[in-house]
């Protein structure tokens, strides 16, 4: 879906962190910057580019920190600022109703369909779901930090964290258009189909 790909800078900075979180914070960035620009250079409008915006503006700022204090208290703690972060950008657009999955829906729907109040209510709906996702784990891993959890709980809040919105935005849409197609809103339902944020292209 092509709201994961947003997601690939984390994973990369997550990934090539180890035990100096520059490094991670300079992965994150690179990667996002090059992502952005690709979009950018396809044409991507930045309104489907929230998510990449946010993260370049996270890890720019968390890189200049660890570079000017590599030993500073907040390297202990970057998972739990980062989930905090993404949720504050997913909360942040629902706040001035531009929920950062509605530009992603965009790319794969007709323009007649963008002003339909089904197309909107499920990006709300649907980036709702993110931003729970991301303050379940946001405050599981500051809990869990707190009281010295094992390992295994952290884990198991990134699983549930991620996987019920991504199923949630799999399975919401669908549902809607079922319950549209059963009262014969032929029109509310191809907005709907059209909705769920799909493949990038």
């Amino acid at each position: 879906m092509g709201y994961l790909r947003g997601f690939v800078p984390w994973i990369v900075s997550a990934a090539v962190s180890g035990s100096d979180w520059r490094w991670g914070a300079i992965g994150g960035l690179l990667s996002g910057l090059l992502l952005l620009l690709q979009d950018r250079r396809r044409g991507v409008g930045l309104d489907a580019l929230i998510l990449e915006i946010s993260t370049v503006v996270y890890f720019a700022a968390v890189g200049a920190l660890a570079v000017a204090a590599p030993h500073s208290a907040l390297s202990n703690h970057t998972d739990v600022v980062s989930f905090a972060w993404l949720a504050l950008t997913a909360w942040g657009t629902l706040a001035i109703r531009r929920p950062f999955t509605l530009g992603i829906a965009k790319r794969q729907t007709p323009q007649a369909y963008w002003d339909q109040p089904g197309f909107l209510r499920v990006n709300d709906h649907i980036t709702a779901a993110w931003g729970a996702g991301f303050t379940f784990i946001a405050v599981t891993l500051a809990v869990c930090g707190a009281v010295h959890a094992p390992g295994w709980v952290g884990i198991a809040a990134h699983v549930v964290g991620l996987l019920a919105p991504a199923g949630f935005t799999k399975a919401y849409p669908a549902r809607v258009q079922a319950r549209l197609q059963a009262h014969g809103q032929g029109q509310g339902q191809a907005a709907v189909t059209a909705s769920a944020p799909g493949p990038a292209r």
